[in-house]
């Protein structure tokens, strides 16, 4: 697989968050390790890091990595590529490497499989590797542990690559908003009616911690992905009167719309506030409750930006991923998970023009995969998703060498019973196909 590292410091800059050196924060220049805590020292303040997520708040209890030996840090990248080909080869079929799309180029290159969230968790529960390497987020790699067997582990390279939209929702606040669901509706909320209907079905976002996914298996709910979020809304209507949509309201919102829901009765649920804002009502009336979250990368897009691209070019195709707002993706020519937008651009004849609205790592491998095709990214400004951002050849070096001497580092790790009821969300959720 050709690489492209992520080209950083060309891009014009026309948004007020740009510095000087063209990216949404300069410190994307730096190398990752430089937020690692530090043995003998004060552990780091919780951040996701330079990127999109800068400016999200990160939990207390957001993972923190341990600074890896300076031999990995400072090691060039041709260096750090022979020891991971060579780390893969002396591991054989006893390691897997799973890469996400939004991955650098330097770590997809070392990947055997390439996909994103759902192709992933589909592919969890295939491999017989005894160690899975995930080159995604934490979110990912807990998925991967709860499909794959007790004789497998699931190791992270960095164990701060996290997810800010996942913390938007945590197990305490979703109890919380269940109870108060529970008052407005009736308890128990997850018995049908004499129609066969529960009041309300969970479902959470892949997005989201092993704790939800397990909530929603303990409550008939689902897990969904972008690629099947049609699929699942429609299975989850099949059993209940409304949905529980969790933590992404932008994929919630275009997903319901696209199915003829109405944004009236698809209300926000903000944690924040008690019945989330709401009053009963409108709870009553709602066919999707919309947790108050959102993808940083995603929130990044909007309609100027598509008129601009359009402005730019007439026949520009705008191809966007449904996380985006539902004014953008109102304004694209078509939303998709990054399965779907990966195909399409595959797929097209030479000579077409996109625009696409999704992580700039993608976009620019795409550019470059495909010189017979114009593609740019509808945001202008180099801003990767902050915590894919976090891994890094160096780490992926690191962890590989430790497997080839018998020694797992970063392994990810989902308590029993947390894992026996993630299992029931995801499965249901393996047998939902995309429409």
């Amino acid at each position: 697989m050709s690489t492209t590292p992520l080209t950083l410091g060309t891009r014009p800059r026309t948004s007020p968050e740009t510095s000087s050196t063209g990216l949404c924060d300069p410190a994307l220049a730096d190398g990752p390790w430089a937020m690692d805590a530090v043995p003998g020292e004060a552990p780091p303040a919780p951040e996701y890091g330079p990127g999109s997520s800068r400016d999200d708040v990160a939990p207390a209890g957001t993972p923190v990595q341990q600074r890896i030996p300076e031999e990995y840090r400072r090691a060039p990248l041709p260096e750090l590529e022979a020891r991971i080909t060579a780390a893969k080869a002396a591991l054989g079929d006893r390691v897997v490497v799973l890469g996400h799309y939004y991955q650098r180029d330097e770590v997809v290159q070392h990947a055997d499989f390439l996909g994103d969230s759902y192709q992933l968790a589909q592919q969890a529960t295939t491999t017989a590797a005894e160690h899975v390497v995930f080159c995604g987020v934490h979110f990912m790699a807990e998925t991967a542990d709860v499909l794959t067997g007790d004789h497998q582990d699931v190791v992270l390279p960095n164990l701060a690559a996290g997810c800010s939209m996942a913390d938007m929702a945590d197990l305490d606040s979703v109890t919380a908003c269940w109870e108060q669901l529970e008052a407005v509706y009736g308890a128990p909320i997850d018995e049908p009616d004499a129609e066969g209907f529960v009041p309300v079905v969970p479902v959470t976002y892949m997005n989201s911690s092993a704790a939800l996914k397990a909530f929603c298996g303990d409550h008939g709910g689902i897990v969904c992905t972008s690629s099947n979020a049609a699929a699942v809304l429609e299975w989850a209507f099949a059993r209940g009167r409304r949905v529980l949509f969790f933590p992404d309201q932008h994929l919630g919102r275009n997903t319901g719309s696209a199915m003829g829901v109405p944004t009236s009765r698809m209300p926000v649920w903000d944690p924040r506030k008690p019945l989330g804002g709401n009053d009963a009502d409108v709870l009553h009336d709602a066919r999707v409750l919309l947790w108050r979250g959102w993808c940083s990368v995603h929130q990044r897009f909007t309609t100027a930006q598509v008129e601009a691209a359009r402005a730019a070019d007439p026949g520009v195709r705008v191809v966007v991923h449904p996380e985006c707002p539902k004014e953008v993706v109102d304004a694209a020519d078509e939303a998709g998970s990054t399965q779907h937008i990966e195909r399409v651009v595959r797929e097209a004849p030479p000579g077409t023009s996109f625009a696409i609205g999704t992580e700039i790592t993608m976009v620019q491998r795409l550019a470059a995969q495909h010189p017979d095709l114009t593609i740019t990214c509808l945001d202008p400004v180099v801003c990767p998703c902050s915590t894919m951002y976090r891994i890094h050849p160096g780490y992926l070096a690191w962890v590989l060498e430790a497997l080839v001497r018998g020694e797992v580092l970063n392994q990810v790790r989902v308590d029993a019973r947390t894992a026996v009821s993630a299992r029931v969300a995801l499965q249901r959720m393996l047998e939902v196909r995309p429409r």
